[in-house]
């Protein structure tokens, strides 16, 4: 255990030089480059990465396995996945991946590119579809809740340019240098960003003076931290319990949406469902229906999804299982 952390510890010393040339790289050169030479540099980062990075090609295979319902995967164990070998991947599979890491490339790089003129960016690359300009122009506020796909970046800039104050929510991405250098990047255009950790106090702040809250729903938030067992896509999955909260507690209404890529290298902000307030009470059923507003969508749209991250990667307990079963139940009945 204490090697395996010593080695950790190292490649992460090694690795932040290469990290710090990368931000450094994406803000001097992703954000002076046209729309169109943007894309095609993200474009070929990304059959770069894909090229190299096997892991994440094997992790993107068994999340897409998982999508789809493959037999294959149904009943393995993530803990397995690297000790077993999946069947190679079909010419469609393989197709799927390769978009997937050219839409997490060109959705980092219009995290960069909007840092410059970020209004006129976002209104250039991005539009609101009619009834996301409906729900927004008659809640304030409102939790607009995503997940890892399509331009996720996007969304909260889109709702910022229709008039609401937005707060989103930023992890570490790195060292401490470049997660600031991210967040000042993703604030350009006026929305506040607030670290994840200790986020509670200034997101309830926020909803009670009225702003509103852009939130990613599709990642693994332990239960201590917030987290409530969810069904996705027929896995148990530890998501955050945040939208619930926050809308309940500020009584705002939610929309779950998303940002559809367009042809033309634009996107469109569409929306899958709108909430009451109240609905969020019930904490456990809000979140799983959230989390089945995404599933629809990333099922039609696989390849919008970031597919190389470890959403399966925690197992419930007992205790947790049972829970989990218990409510579906009620649910049901009910």
């Amino acid at each position: 255990m204490k090697l395996r952390r010593r080695t950790k510890n190292i490649l992460r010393a090694v690795r932040v030089p290469f990290e710090w040339l990368g931000i450094a790289l994406g803000v001097a050169v992703l954000s002076n480059l046209p729309h169109r030479g943007m894309l095609r540099l993200c474009d070929f980062l990304s059959a770069v990465m894909y090229m190299f990075d096997r892991a994440g090609r094997r992790l993107a295979l068994f999340n897409l396995r998982v999508v789809l319902g493959a037999d294959e995967v149904r009943d393995m164990p993530f803990a397995l996945l690297a000790r077993t070998r999946l069947a190679p991947p079909t010419a469609r599979e393989t197709a799927i991946i390769r978009r997937s890491y050219r839409n997490m490339a060109r959705t980092i790089g219009h995290a960069f590119w909007t840092c410059r003129n970020a209004r006129a960016r976002a209104s250039a690359v991005g539009e609101m579809s009619e009834a996301g300009r409906i729900f927004l122009a008659a809640n304030r506020p409102a939790v607009t809740v995503s997940g890892h796909i399509g331009c996720w970046e996007l969304l909260s800039q889109l709702a910022f340019l229709e008039g609401h104050r937005m707060m989103s929510v930023a992890k570490d991405i790195g060292t401490a240098g470049m997660t600031r250098l991210l967040m000042k990047s993703r604030t350009s255009i006026g929305q506040e960003i607030v670290h994840a950790d200790g986020a509670f106090r200034p997101l309830m702040q926020g909803i009670k003076d009225g702003k509103s809250l852009g939130l990613l729903v599709d990642q693994v938030v332990k239960p201590r931290n917030g987290g409530v067992w969810v069904r996705f896509f027929g896995r148990p999955v530890p998501v955050s319990a945040g939208p619930a909260f926050f809308a309940a507690k500020g009584k705002a209404p939610v929309a779950v949406a998303w940002s559809r890529p367009l042809h033309d290298g634009r996107y469109r902000c569409e929306v899958l469902a709108t909430y009451q307030a109240q609905e969020a009470r019930e904490v456990w059923r809000f979140t799983q229906r959230c989390i089945r507003d995404l599933e629809a969508v990333i099922r039609r749209h696989p390849s919008c999804w970031v597919l190389n991250y470890r959403y399966f990667r925690k197992v419930p307990d007992e205790k947790e299982l049972a829970q989990l079963v218990a409510r579906e139940r009620e649910t049901v009945q009910g």
